[in-house]
């Protein structure tokens, strides 16, 4: 498994899944506090988007050595990379809590569609968001193979489909599983693929406009849409600028490696941020349980069982399978040179 990744982006992820949890462990009293905790939609915003930027750079980068995609084998590592941690995860869910839950709640988990399963327990409440990245990946390789050279068209459609189409679930009241479908995110998602294929022509960004993209990242979830008016002017200028300014912070942790998202025990916490997602639902939000931030250890703790017993072999058994002779070197595009390390295990 190649230890060789991007600078700071576990860094990022580091602060990701600690909002997710922090938003877990705030109990709703007073507005204040819900506020506080809606930062957790944020974390999950920023996982949205670095998977965008991850998996459009990976792919970009295999176009550029070999003028195509093989599907079969971007497919058999995302198999390695996130089905055994979350298949054993659902194994022990489902032996405490099977009480609880319904065929079609388990059926919904394991096909990634606990998304649009508005009636999940509360131990699949977390799921939605791995359920819109896998239907992410099931279907961006495919466009971008398949239409590779339209690839920025494709995805500034699917950046402008969300506000367009939250607005017709708006009008039309709907309240069904479409509330959670992927064209809800696929702005989030959207905005991490074309920062990976606009990076290698952007400019550098500054720390007073990093700092500016900092200010409005931290200020968005104090913006309540309590009104049509607001609700459009969240939809179509608010959340398209808090796009482009996470996008812009991925952006400059790059180009500027800080030493703090770069310090060891800040990314070895990203390292383990997808077992940890997964097992802090167990603790974090059940309500069972008395709230403390002590229930982070035992999130820690099985998170770790979790990274070095499931996600760590078989990331290594993928690359053992996976593994093929080096191709010749090639000079790349210079749209497909990009100026990273190499890309996340993942």
């Amino acid at each position: 498994m190649s230890e060789r990744r991007i600078p700071s982006l576990d860094g990022l992820r580091a602060i990701s899944i600690t909002l997710v949890i922090l938003s877990h462990l705030v109990q709703w009293k007073h507005v204040t506090l819900e506020v506080i905790g809606s930062y957790g939609s944020l974390g999950v915003f920023v996982f949205f988007v670095l998977s965008g930027y991850l998996i459009t750079n990976l792919l970009q980068r295999e176009h550029g050595r070999t003028c195509s995609i093989s599907l079969r084998m971007f497919y058999v590592r995302r198999a390695f990379r996130i089905f055994p941690a979350a298949f054993v995860f659902l194994a022990v869910v489902l032996l405490l809590y099977w009480r609880q839950m319904q065929w079609y709640h388990v059926v919904a988990a394991a096909f990634y569609v606990a998304n649009m399963d508005l009636s999940r327990p509360w131990i699949f409440g977390h799921l939605w968001s791995l359920s819109i990245e896998e239907q992410f990946y099931l279907l961006w390789p495919f466009a971008l193979k398949k239409w590779y050279r339209h690839r920025t068209a494709i995805v500034l459609c699917a950046f402008w489909a969300t506000p367009f189409f939250r607005t017709a679930l708006y009008v039309w009241k709907v309240h069904n599983g479409l509330v959670g479908s992927l064209p809800i995110y696929s702005s989030q998602l959207a905005i991490g693929c074309l920062l990976a294929i606009l990076a290698p022509r952007l400019p550098r960004i500054s720390g007073p406009i990093a700092l500016v993209m900092l200010a409005g990242f931290i200020a968005a979830p104090w913006f309540v849409a309590t009104s049509r008016a607001r609700t459009l002017l969240e939809l179509f200028v608010l959340s398209p600028a808090l796009h482009i300014a996470v996008a812009g912070l991925v952006l400059h942790v790059i180009q500027r490696p800080y030493r703090f998202l770069n310090w060891a025990p800040v990314a070895w916490l990203g390292r383990i941020s997808y077992s940890l997602y997964l097992w802090q639902e167990l603790f974090c939000s059940n309500p069972t349980l008395h709230a403390g931030y002590l229930l982070v250890l035992p999130s820690v703790a099985c998170a770790c069982l979790s990274y070095y017993l499931i996600e760590r072999p078989m990331l290594l058994l993928r690359d053992n399978w996976t593994r093929k002779p080096s191709p010749p070197r090639q000079v790349l595009a210079p749209a497909e040179n990009v100026p990273v390390a190499s890309l996340i295990a993942d």
